[in-house]
């Protein structure tokens, strides 16, 4: 299974994209895997919000869990994890057009009767806004 594939089973089991992407690149059966879906629970929806896309903000959670600095003195680390973060959303919002869950979707997530209005087309939006957010991990060599 492919990791576009086993993010959309996430997704479709109930995790929100942010956990569909960053679960895709974690051993799920793990205290690490638990954890990392864990800490993107809040950031589906655009951070309940409608504002940065949860399969970006869980891209660039996979970019700090492989690139990232967790030594003070990792200045290298700091700059590398900073760059690929700018270059990622950079990409992201030259080919989706926006970074915005509420652009991407067509409604604000807060109003529920918007969300129960689109309910049929959020599942397509939220699958290719997590197949972009796989695919430019990949262009850029994150594994």
């Amino acid at each position: 299974m492919g990791r576009y594939d086993d993010a959309l089973e996430l997704f479709g089991s109930g995790f929100n994209c942010a956990q569909s992407v960053l679960g895709s690149y974690v051993e799920r059966q793990t205290d690490e895997g638990e954890l990392a879906l864990k800490l993107a629970a809040g950031f589906g929806g655009g951070m309940r919000m409608g504002e940065v896309c949860g399969a970006v903000t869980g891209a660039l959670m996979v970019i700090g869990l492989r690139e990232g600095q967790y030594k003070a003195e990792d200045k290298a680390a700091k700059e590398k994890c900073s760059r690929l973060t700018r270059d990622f959303m950079e990409e992201y919002a030259k080919r989706k057009g926006t970074l915005l869950c509420r652009e991407i979707l067509g409604y604000d997530v807060r109003d529920a009767s918007a969300a129960q209005a689109h309910a049929a087309s959020k599942g397509q939006k939220c699958g290719e806004a997590i197949r972009l957010a796989i695919e430019l991990l990949g262009e850029m060599g994150i594994e």
